[in-house]
């Protein structure tokens, strides 16, 4: 294994080139979730150009398969996604978008020209492994339901079957050079929370002929967080969040309708429901003790995301016999959402983190900003350690 391990890294290094070169055309034709048919045409082509099988799946998705030796002994599944953000990039880089108000911002533009790498690379040693690794190229990962849930609806976790699935993400607070693992629960669930608040408008200066909405309306979040602070297990993080009111009145009109926007995050599929229905009767009940009315409506998101303890173990040791061991990381708990949490309830799983912050050039802006960038240095070590990750597994 210590000889294919270096195999494996040369590898990764003499195509980062070519890994750079495909990152540098996906930014460039960035496309939005469940739009992502160039996206899906130019990975069929390079998979095609390398011989490696390959289908669609959830319209715009694509699933390759690539056999080792002894191809049924074990499978296991390395997934990345490829949608873009409604973003105007300001970036000045010859690389920049050329699909106006759209850009890569999350850099999913680095887990395809990532997986595409590996995929390179495992095609390439496909006779020094046992065993079967599926590819997952998945659209929409940024727009509710998540293609994960579309995808394995369609049946990418099954014939073949995988016993493990990875999944990759750009790393703005790591450093160029090194990895983040995190075991157990690491990533939030995401429900997007929608309350309309039905009163009785008229004149400011009569608010005894009105119902107020606005003054229901404040009760409801002011209480809403109580639900956390005082039903929600501590043990469990969780976080409510109302980012939007609108009341349309003025300084002497009382309006009849208030609409509030908020959203909801969990670490506990429990709790998650159990809050849910918490927040709707207590909306619903605040309306009614007050005159009003309260429509509550959830927007379902995607689930906590929970790394498998043995499988994230496994793979934080392998990272560090490829990498070193002050190249990896220990990860924090992260509130935001991820629909690779759908796999890690079907499928042992471990979604990892790969550094891309580089201070000395400047790359230093988060996800979601007009100015993400990476460090490119990342794409000599990223394709690479997916394969390694995915050999190891097939040889436990």
């Amino acid at each position: 294994m210590a000889t294919l391990v270096e195999k494996i890294k040369a590898l990764s290094t003499s195509l980062a080139q070519e890994t750079v070169g495909n990152r540098h055309h996906l930014h460039m034709h960035p496309e939005l979730s469940f739009q992502e048919t160039k996206t899906q045409a130019f990975v069929e082509s390079q998979l095609n150009a390398w011989g490696i099988p390959n289908s669609r799946l959830a319209n715009t998705g694509v699933v390759a398969i690539i056999e080792g030796k002894n191809p049924t002994k074990k499978v296991v599944a390395l997934r990345a996604d490829m949608d873009a953000l409604p973003i105007i990039e300001t970036n000045d880089v010859p690389y920049k978008s050329q699909n106006p108000g759209v850009m890569h911002a999350c850099g999913h533009d680095v887990h395809t020209s990532s997986l595409l790498g590996t995929a390179h690379i495992l095609q390439s040693i496909k006779e020094d492994f046992e065993g079967t690794v599926k590819l997952i190229f998945q659209p929409a990962e940024e727009k509710a339901p998540g293609g994960a849930s579309i995808m394995i609806k369609e049946g990418v976790l099954e014939n073949p079957k995988p016993v493990s699935i990875f999944g990759q993400h750009v790393a703005t607070n790591v450093t160029v050079g090194k990895i983040g693992f995190r075991e157990g629960m690491y990533m939030a669930s995401t429900d997007e929370l929608y309350i309309k608040v039905i009163g009785k408008g008229g004149h400011g200066a009569m608010p005894d002929a009105c119902i107020d909405p606005i003054v229901i309306a404040s009760h409801i979040i002011v209480a809403m967080q109580q639900i956390i602070s005082r039903n929600k297990n501590p043990k469990f993080p969780s976080v409510l969040t109302f980012g939007k009111i609108e009341g349309l009145g003025a300084t002497n009109v009382i309006p009849d309708e208030v609409n509030i926007a908020g959203t909801f995050r969990a670490m506990d599929e429990t709790w998650r429901a159990e809050g849910l229905e918490k927040m709707k009767k207590l909306a619903e009940g605040i309306a009614d003790a007050m005159g009003g009315q309260a429509i509550f409506e959830v927007l379902k998101g995607y689930p906590f995301l929970q790394n498998n303890p043995e499988l994230t173990r496994k793979a934080k040791a392998a990272a560090i016999a490829y990498m070193g061991e002050e190249n990896v990381v220990d990860l924090d708990l992260w509130m935001a959402g991820e629909d690779f949490a759908f796999y890690t309830h079907h499928v042992d799983a471990c979604f990892y983190r790969l550094g891309i912050r580089n201070e000395a050039k400047g790359i230093t802006s988060g996800v979601h900003t007009p100015t993400f960038d990476i460090d490119e240095d990342a794409l000599a070590i990223g394709p690479g350690l997916m394969a390694w990750l995915a050999v190891n597994e097939l040889s436990l």
